[in-house]
């Protein structure tokens, strides 16, 4: 009889927390919840968080996602914006199409384009630090005439930014973005614009926050790190560049177990595990399961922070909810 070889043990640190927020659970509730009370189609503008798995779960459910509004025929069926906002011609034109909206971007998104319209209502220049192009940024810009934003992507570009005015400034920033190379770019700004308005409380959300500190606790402890989360996630990337910068020596972002390089995770005896806010936890499961058919796997999880976040449904759902 052949004897099996001993799988080699592994101790597998889960972060805490991982995974969606709040902001996430109340977008994905949205639509789940337009498909049962309207039935489907659903139509969603852009994907309704970044993540493959969910938006073909909802897709198999009847959601129907688009880019644009002109792709969504004249229709009372619902009409969903994606958790990272828009900009306001997008609800202009649905109002002028008499679409039935459901606005399910992120509250704490929303509380950016509050604080930029502020600035700028007080005359102020204002500078947007987060990535290009991402659709939450487009968002953002979105909420003010063109030239009334600059987008700062780095510290170089703080460095080489002229303003109109050095003493009439304002600073708002992406809400997934790293918060250590956010604080670096704002002292930048800061020590060259002493009198820059900032928010009254940090743009980057509690969720991002909080899951870069378990990242950052876990990651000198293993030898390698997964973040569960899609490409196009700001907030996944992030917590990938985070684990490096915090001594890992390998981190990988992956977005289900049969993404996994097995090449590259030979003899390691501690991994890392964390998923990014917009990555359900049943996808972490997975991937714990195909490291357990190669390792004897030990759970640990390593808390950083304790969330209780809740975000209410957009109103015409929660009146729905209130008449069951």
């Amino acid at each position: 009889m052949m004897n099996t070889p001993e799988k080699p043990a592994l101790k597998v640190l889960l972060c805490s927390p991982r995974g969606f927020c709040a902001g996430v659970v109340r977008a994905i509730e949205s639509v789940e919840r337009a498909l049962s009370v309207y039935g489907p189609p659903v139509y969603v503008r852009h994907e309704i968080v970044h993540n493959r798995y969910v938006v073909e779960s909802l897709r198999a459910k009847g959601a129907i996602f688009v880019e644009e509004l002109d792709e969504i025929p004249d229709t009372g069926a619902p009409v969903i914006f994606s958790a990272h906002g828009v900009a306001r011609s997008v609800p202009a034109e649905a109002a002028r199409r008499h679409l039935f909206v459901l606005d399910a971007t992120c509250p704490l998104v929303t509380k950016v384009h509050r604080e930029a319209e502020i600035h700028h209502r007080r005359g102020r220049e204002i500078v947007l630090i987060g990535h290009a192009g991402h659709p939450e940024m487009i968002g953002t810009l979105g909420q003010l005439p063109p030239g009334a934003v600059t987008v700062i992507e780095s510290v170089s570009d703080a460095e080489n930014f002229i303003p109109r005015d050095a003493n009439n400034l304002a600073y708002v920033t992406q809400t997934t973005l790293s918060v250590q190379d956010t604080a670096e770019i704002v002292d930048v700004l800061k020590a060259r614009f002493p009198t820059m308005a900032g928010p009254h409380k940090d743009d980057i959300c509690y969720a991002t926050t909080n899951r870069q500190e378990a990242v950052r606790c876990v990651a000198p402890m293993v030898d390698a790190m997964i973040v569960v989360g899609a490409p196009n996630s700001s907030n996944s990337q992030r917590l990938k560049e985070v684990a490096k910068r915090a001594g890992c020596p390998y981190a990988a972002l992956v977005q289900r177990a049969a993404d996994i390089d097995w090449n590259d995770f030979g003899a390691i005896g501690r991994l890392g595990i964390t998923a990014g806010a917009s990555a359900p936890e049943v996808l972490v499961e997975e991937i714990i399961g195909a490291f357990a058919q190669r390792y004897a796997v030990s759970l640990e999880t390593v808390a950083a922070a304790e969330e209780d976040m809740f975000f209410p449904l957009p109103r015409p759902l929660r009146v729905s909810q209130a008449a069951e």
